[in-house]
């Protein structure tokens, strides 16, 4: 079996649209949460998101290229374009079929679809946009990436809710690990703050009611109740390590383990007992060779409803034991909301981090401490350590559970 390596990172978030800003960000404790600029709040409960600022897709394409992209393709392209630039890769030298692309989108763009029908109820069905299924589908994210590179190798959205992220790197990982690809372009990416997005997460009860951005996502606190919603990309350079040695790669992480499970329980409620989501860790551990005692770090999938964070923190009690209550736990959410497609690849992102530079971030924002969330969750302040494994863990809608491991090379 192949060994996989990460060789380049790409981000666009709300509280950084590049890998430096936001790690710089991460450190400070920066909360990317405020008001809904989108669209008028006033008959929504829900009233904050987390919104990616200060981005400009003309620097990453061209105008007529950005023209032809929905906003969650245009993230993309620029953590693409970022994680290729921060690889070295000159793809001109590569087998382009040997090259693959497997960034999710949960959603696709919500925003097209309203936009365009808003067009079609206003003027009729001739206003319509002629590329809005191009530019609203899912796949549509992977496909501009794909050709802006020219990967001929596999292309591929996976669609798994939250967890879309997390398995879109598994996947490639298993990929990369069985010869069927060098290199793989990995990660996520969603872009869906929009009138039907959040009215619909509003309607299922699943959004928090907070108008303090500084107390709507606070993940494991006995004051949570909802999650909030976020856009944005993250994208890895996943390669086969032979070859990233052969041309002389910084190698950031080396890919250890995948493991995914599904509850077949519930359309959105996770299992009680956490039997699902702590089998995908047991999983992890195991591909890679490890022991939960060896795992040093774990990146929650943590999104601040009441129900997630008390089932995950069973989870993890069920795949560790009692060494739960000696792994160190954090959620990245906390600061940047849920992206939702994109969130697992960002907070994968976050775990190479936290492994190059020997620093935990805090949760953000968890001050009252639930007694069924009694887990060390990094609450009040970052830690300095040594961190050697660690593990992302990404649980959707309709019972999908993923997690990843990545170790110190």
């Amino acid at each position: 079996m192949k060994r996989v390596v990460v060789t380049g990172m790409g981000l666009i978030t709300p509280i950084g649209n590049d890998v430096e800003t936001f790690w710089k960000s991460i450190h400070e404790g920066k909360v990317g949460i405020g008001p809904i600029r989108n669209f008028d709040t006033s008959d929504y409960k829900a009233k904050l998101s987390a919104e990616v600022t200060d981005f400009d897709p003309k620097d990453y394409m061209s105008p007529k290229d950005a023209k032809r992209m929905d906003r969650f393709s245009q993230f993309a392209i620029a953590a693409a374009t970022e994680a290729v630039n921060d690889s070295g890769l000159n793809l001109e030298n590569e087998d382009s079929y040997r090259v693959g692309v497997y960034i999710g989108s949960g959603v696709g763009s919500l925003m097209g679809i309203e936009r365009e029908y808003d067009k079609l109820l206003a003027k009729g069905p001739n206003r319509i946009h002629p590329l809005t299924a191009p530019m609203v589908l899912g796949n549509m994210a992977a496909a501009n990436v794909a050709i802006k590179f020219g990967c001929h190798g596999k292309c591929l959205d996976v669609v798994t809710a939250c967890a879309t992220g997390t398995n879109s790197i598994g996947e490639a990982f298993r990929s990369i690990q069985h010869g069927e690809a060098d290199v793989i372009l990995a990660g996520g990416v969603d872009s869906s703050v929009s009138r039907l997005g959040v009215a619909t997460f509003q309607a299922l009860t699943a959004l928090s009611s907070s108008e303090d951005p500084l107390q709507a996502s606070i993940p494991f606190d006995k004051k949570r109740d909802g999650f909030v919603t976020g856009e944005g990309a993250g994208v890895l350079v996943l390669e086969e390590l032979e070859h990233a040695l052969n041309r002389g790669a910084t190698i950031y992480a080396e890919v250890g383990g995948y493991g995914a499970t599904c509850d077949a329980s519930h359309l959105t409620a996770p299992l009680e007992d956490g039997e699902g989501a702590a089998r995908a860790m047991s999983l992890a551990i195991e591909d890679a060779g490890l022991k939960p005692e060896d795992v040093d770090y774990i990146n929650a999938h943590g999104t601040s409803t009441p129900m997630n964070d008390k089932y995950e923190t069973r989870a993890i009690k069920k795949a560790f034991g009692d060494y739960a209550y000696k792994v160190k736990i954090n959620s990245t959410k906390s600061m940047i909301g849920h992206l939702f497609g994109a969130g697992g690849a960002v907070e994968l992102i976050t775990c190479i981090k936290s492994i190059n530079e020997g620093y935990i971030h805090q949760t953000v924002g968890l001050k009252d401490d639930d007694p069924e969330c009694d887990l060390d969750y990094t609450k009040g302040e970052g830690v300095y350590m040594p961190v050697n494994v660690a593990i992302s863990n990404s649980l959707g809608f309709g019972g999908h559970n993923a997690t990843v491991l990545v170790k110190k090379y």
